[in-house]
């Protein structure tokens, strides 16, 4: 499979559905049991699908949106004073072209900022230097970011921990059983920025080819477009379009490894061709770092052995990170 051709599809939304979750929060059984059964399918496909019935509302996520947009609008200066210089846990800003998630391609044309779960210098998993733990950084020049964030923050924290348990119910499993993996989680908010494609640069990528580290991508994306997913039946790509009102949700490497493979992980990318200047919010819920990821027994067929050795999500984590910024 190449990923240097950079066209992609039009299909019709269906080949990446929309999943109404909101029975996930019912009293009901069977309307959770329909909702498993949906996200089933979508994760045995492609591993990803479109989520509506988040409960979300739509007034927070403009605020978001707004507050990014206000972020990518300071100056050079004001954004490179808001960088952090810990190597171990990535908060603040990160530069024009400081990741590059395709191997052997340019560096992503994308500049972002990190948020994660707010923790002291003085907290005992800071001072060990516990991969990902630390203070967040915030401007100090625009009103309203950091409530904003933190509210916006907390509402997909606990949209994470629902689908979590959706998912262990489409995996035939009891509801609970992913808790402890939602306990203390490592959680991060990347705001991300797309400069316009460069016409002088065919190649460039907003975001190149990759599979996301991870358990659960939430992602909110504005109405530029530009998200692509590989399908390998058609060993095409195919643009996931904004749909108003819901979120993108995709599969990362730990539940891939984590079912053995029996969910997918599926290769995306970020081609901004809009001309426009393209905002998206990807959340990333990823559970407890001290939380062993091992095969779940019921994803074995009879005979099968795992594919993966056991890992915590810590060590999965520092792993891929590794492999994607520049050194």
């Amino acid at each position: 499979m190449t990923t240097t051709h950079l066209n992609a599809e039009r299909v019709e939304t269906a080949q990446l559905p929309v999943i109404d979750v909101s029975g996930l929060t019912s009293s009901d059984p069977s309307k959770k049991s329909a909702v498993a059964r949906e996200l089933r399918a979508a994760c045995l496909d492609k591993g990803f699908f479109y989520c509506s019935g988040h409960g979300i509302p739509q007034g927070l996520i403009d605020a978001a949106f707004a507050q990014t947009q206000a972020l990518f609008a300071l100056s050079n200066e004001q954004k490179d004073a808001l960088e952090t210089a810990n190597p171990r846990c990535k908060r603040g800003y990160e530069r024009l072209g400081g990741q590059t998630l395709e191997a052997g391609a340019m560096p992503d044309r994308k500049e972002g900022y990190y948020i994660g779960v707010e923790l002291p210098e003085n907290d005992p998993r800071v001072v060990q230097g516990r991969f990902n733990r630390g203070p967040n950084v915030w401007p100090f020049d625009i009103a309203g970011f950091r409530p904003t964030m933190q509210a916006y923050f907390a509402a997909l924290s606990v949209l994470g921990e629902t689908l979590m348990r959706g998912m262990a119910l489409s995996l035939h499993l009891p509801e609970e059983t992913f808790r402890d993996y939602c306990l203390d989680p490592l959680t991060t908010l990347r705001l991300l920025h797309y400069p316009p494609a460069r016409a002088d640069q065919p190649e460039e990528r907003g975001a190149g080819a990759h599979t996301d580290f991870g358990g659960l991508t939430i992602l909110m994306q504005d109405d530029n477009g530009g998200l692509q997913v590989f399908d390998a039946a058609s060993n095409n790509w195919i643009h996931a379009d904004p749909i108003p009102g819901t979120f993108v949700i995709n599969l990362g490497d730990m539940i891939a490894r984590w079912t053995n493979e029996t969910y997918r992980s599926t290769l995306h990318r970020v081609i901004n061709t809009s001309g426009r200047e393209r905002y998206s919010m990807p959340f990333f819920y990823v559970g407890n770092p001290d939380y062993e990821v091992k095969c779940i027994p019921t994803c074995l067929e009879p005979g099968d052995t795992p594919k993966y050795a056991p890992v915590t999500v810590e060590s999965h984590l520092t792993s891929m990170y590794s492999k994607t910024y520049v050194k």
